[in-house]
């Protein structure tokens, strides 16, 4: 028996991958910190606290899925 699978698509033609229930990509995001303004790069789904290198403050914490980041996210890494 052939099982017919509809997914949505976004406006650029490619499928929603939260409407097939997937997760939604990783990302690395430039965080700068709110005390010393020291900028670090953050895993959008760390596994552990991350902190600050130059005065220890907490940059992301882990949630189970995607980190709250504490910090000012400046930029979004691309992986190309």
């Amino acid at each position: 028996m052939n099982v017919v699978r509809r997914t949505r698509k976004n406006a650029s033609g490619r499928e929603n991958l939260k409407s097939r229930g997937e997760a939604m990509p990783a990302q690395f995001y430039r965080v700068k910190c709110r005390d010393c303004d020291n900028e670090q790069v953050v895993f959008s789904r760390a596994s552990t606290e991350v902190r600050c290198h130059i005065c220890g403050t907490t940059l992301a914490e882990p949630t189970g899925g995607t980190a709250k980041i504490k910090g000012e996210i400046t930029e979004e890494l691309s992986h190309a």
